[in-house]
């Protein structure tokens, strides 16, 4: 068998196993745990393997500052728990998102260290950004985990995908966690937060924000 780091491939790139079981997936997932810019997706025997790259990473910190920015705009309670690894082992399926987000169940997550997806919520909002494009079906896999909102970015457009009913998910729109916010606003701030510091474009986002809310905030200058 080829030792760990000969497995994973360089960064920016995937690998793909097959015939893998769900033990030797939990095993490796437990041994590569500390290996950072690193996901394991696992979909019923396969294995990927994907090394995150720069764009990806800076992208993904664009976008976490941004939602954390809204909640505390909006008061919301919010805990991030960013890529931990979530697992539903009757499914055979397995994933760690680039970001995800308790908003909605915030408070039935309180104390909680280990998930268990059979007593504990999945994430309300899960942020994917797939520039590096995954060869299984990743959104497949959030359905069947029962995720209920996907934002998904590639590079150019983010998409929201919500879960419906039947199990699928279907684009929408906006966000009904964030309704007053169009995904090409949120795209020109990370488009911001490229050329400025991470600070820069967290400051003019709030404006923003403000703007759009009634009250005195509206009066708000917009960037």
């Amino acid at each position: 068998a080829p030792s760990l780091p000969s497995v994973v491939p360089p960064a920016g790139q995937r690998l793909l196993l097959y015939n893998i079981d769900w033990d030797a997936y939990v095993t490796l997932g437990e041994a590569l745990r500390d290996r950072p810019g690193l996901r394991l997706t696992y979909d019923r025997g396969r294995l990927e393997f994907t090394t995150l790259s720069p764009e990806h990473e800076r992208q993904t910190n664009l976008f976490r500052r941004l939602i954390e920015a809204l909640t505390d705009e909006l008061g919301l309670p919010v805990r991030n728990l960013r890529s931990t690894t979530y697992q539903g082992p009757s499914l055979e399926r397995g994933l760690e998102p680039d970001e995800c987000f308790y908003i909605a169940n915030h408070a039935r997550m309180r104390g909680v260290q280990r998930i268990d997806l059979q007593r504990d919520p999945p994430p309300d909002l899960v942020l994917e950004v797939d520039v590096t494009r995954s060869s299984l079906d990743r959104l497949a896999i959030y359905a069947a985990l029962k995720v209920p909102e996907v934002w998904r970015f590639d590079g150019q457009a983010l998409v929201v995908y919500l879960l419906q009913p039947e199990g699928a998910y279907q684009p929408a729109e906006r966000s009904p966690t964030f309704p007053f916010v169009p995904p090409a606003e949120l795209v020109r701030f990370v488009r911001l937060g490229e050329g400025e510091d991470d600070n820069a474009m967290t400051r003019a986002f709030r404006a923003w924000v403000r703007a759009q809310l009634p009250g005195p905030a509206a009066d708000a200058p917009s960037p």
